[in-house]
Order: structure tokens, then C-alpha cells, then sequence
């Protein structure tokens, strides 16, 4: 896990990316804030794995900070990185489709005016390619055995990823944190409240001993339990 300072959320607020790495491959899931990709690049270091050993990034989702560094990172980069999402987010990542109705809840109590600079921010947004579509109950054969899993709701395409020797889930936003305690996405930025709880019961069978959430951190105690209490 790679801690990404994001003082946008906060004093003191981290963004939690995952690193996956095994002799073939280096695998960074999400890629926060437009501005990070230098603190990614020396948190990849810390952990022993050089940036020149990246070769894919998975998108949990297209929020702007888990996508908006990407573009930079594959800029920095220099060669190829390939770009994995789940196929239903792909139109809002590339930007053939938004969520305009989610920024308009997110940002209901600004002025109009300003309310439409975010919405034009978001329409904005600097795009990228995906270049392999994941479907719901793939396994990639990376790391260990990666299973795709699309957990709508927060996001139409959100995906989390369970990997199975590590028996931990890598929860993007499906789930929140906060000192250990588990809670379901903020409904505020979820376009679908009722269908993100059932995508927190879905990844709740999966028994997981471990939960990663980009925000808040890794979760190791009673996941499984914690998970099937969120409605």
C-alpha cells in the first residue's frame, strides 16, 4: 500500500494506492491526484520497485482522484503502461460519457455559477485509452491471481479487486475506513446508494481477511463481519 499525502481531503488526509509486484509484473492500482506523480514515483521506490517497472495501472473507477494523475504517470513514464477498467467505466474514463448528475449532488450548495465551473472542470478532464476491458469474475493471471470485481453503485463500472493469495480485497471506494471501522462510499459522491451496499455485500462473500480503501487505509480486523453489517 502506498501512502499519497492529499491535504485537498484534509490535514493529514492520504490517498491509499496499491502496488501489486512479482518478477514479471508491477501493477499499480489507481492513480491519484494530477500532481502526485512524483510522491507515487518515490513511494513505488521506497517499496524496492523502480518506476521503470511498471507496466500496468488498473483504474478502480474515473473520480478525479484516482484518475487524474494517470495521464502524468504515463507521460513520466515514456513507454507503454497498460490501462485496465472494468468495461462499463470505460466510456466515462475516455470520456464519451460523464456523470454530471453525481457532480451536481457532490456540489449542490455552491452557487450556480460556480457549480457549473465544476461541472466544466469535470467535462474537461484530460482523457485516457484503456486498453484491456475487464469483465465481472475475471482472473488475471498477475501476481498471484487477481479476480476482477464489478461492484456498481458508488460509479456504473466501480471494480474492486480480491487477491487471492493475499485473501484482501483492494476496495477503491466501495468501502471507507476510519480507524479500522468499516463504512460503506459516501453518499454524497455514489450515484447509487442502494446498489453500492449490495456491491458491499457482494465482495463481503468473498470472505476477506484483509480490505484495502483508498480512503482510510488497510482494514484486518473482523472484514468479513464488518462488511455484512454495512445496509
Amino acid at each position: 500500500m502506498l501512502e499519497i499525502p492529499s491535504e485537498m481531503f484534509g490535514p493529514g488526509a492520504k490517498m491509499n494506492l496499491t502496488l501489486l509486484y512479482d518478477e514479471q509484473d508491477a501493477i499499480l492500482v489507481d492513480a491519484g491526484l494530477a500532481g502526485c506523480e512524483r510522491a507515487i514515483i518515490a513511494a513505488m521506490e521506497a517499496a524496492g520497485v523502480p518506476f521503470d517497472r511498471l507496466n500496468k495501472i488498473i483504474v478502480t473507477h474515473h473520480d478525479f482522484d484516482h484518475l487524474s494523475g494517470l495521464p502524468g504517470l504515463l507521460k513520466l513514464a515514456g513507454r507503454k503502461i497498460e490501462v485496465l477498467a472494468h468495461t462499463e467505466e470505460i466510456p466515462y474514463i475516455e470520456g464519451t460519457k460523464d456523470l454530471t448528475e453525481k457532480v451536481k449532488k457532490a456540489h449542490a450548495d455552491l452557487p450556480a455559477e460556480q457549480l457549473e465551473a465544476q461541472l466544466e472542470n469535470y467535462r474537461k478532464r484530460e482523457k485516457v485509452a484503456v486498453d484491456i476491458a475487464l469483465a465481472d469474475g475475471q482472473e488475471l493471471p498477475y501476481c498471484g491471481g487477481i479476480i476482477a470485481v464489478h461492484t456498481p453503485g458508488h460509479t456504473p463500472g466501480h471494480l474492486c479487486l480480491y487477491l487471492k493469495n493475499a485473501k484482501t480485497v483492494v476496495a477503491g471506494d466501495a468501502t471507507v475506513a476510519d480507524n479500522g471501522k468499516l463504512f460503506g462510499p459516501a453518499p454524497i459522491f455514489t450515484v447509487d446508494m442502494p446498489q453500492a451496499v449490495k456491491s458491499v455485500q457482494k465482495i463481503a462473500a468473498l470472505k476477506p481477511e484483509k480490505i484495502i480503501c483508498y480512503h482510510g487505509g488497510l482494514v484486518s480486523e473482523r472484514v468479513a463481519e464488518q462488511l455484512l453489517a454495512i445496509k
